[in-house]
């Protein structure tokens, strides 16, 4: 009985030791986006962008929202509403022409029930660029 039970122990053990270390880190929202912006460099902000110019747009979840237009990545950072981001939802924009701007409002909505989830009030639009390796620093 004795050995089955030191078996069983030395299995939980185990276990319990190795599970921290197959589990993947979820990175936060701040985490996420600064991974995302590695070798770019932020640029003048701007009220708005041309949302049919975009290519993708990310949810980074309670944090901003990134669209992609070209090579540039816009970080538009809510001025409300921030804390509804989930990177599980749908983004809703009515807009009354082609540019999206800081004063537009987009709603949430959960991507699997289409319920409404919340909303954001954009902030400002700011490009990251890639960083020009050929120039020198100074």
């Amino acid at each position: 009985m004795r050995p089955i039970i030191a078996v069983l122990l030395s299995a939980s053990l185990l276990g319990a030791l190795s599970a921290p270390a197959a589990a993947k880190e979820k990175l936060t929202g701040e985490a996420k986006l600064s991974k995302m912006l590695e070798g770019r460099v932020a640029g003048e902000p701007q009220d708005c962008i041309s949302l049919p110019a975009a290519s993708s747009s990310e949810v980074i979840d309670k944090t901003a929202i990134v669209y992609r237009i070209g090579s540039t990545l816009w970080v538009n950072r809510p001025r409300s509403g921030a804390e509804s981001l989930d990177d599980d939802d749908i983004l809703v924009t009515k807009l009354n022409s082609t540019r999206l701007c800081s004063i537009d409002t987009i709603e949430l909505h959960d991507r699997n029930s289409h319920m409404y989830t919340g909303f954001v009030s954009l902030g400002e639009f700011v490009p990251y660029r890639l960083a020009d390796k050929d120039k020198p620093a100074g």
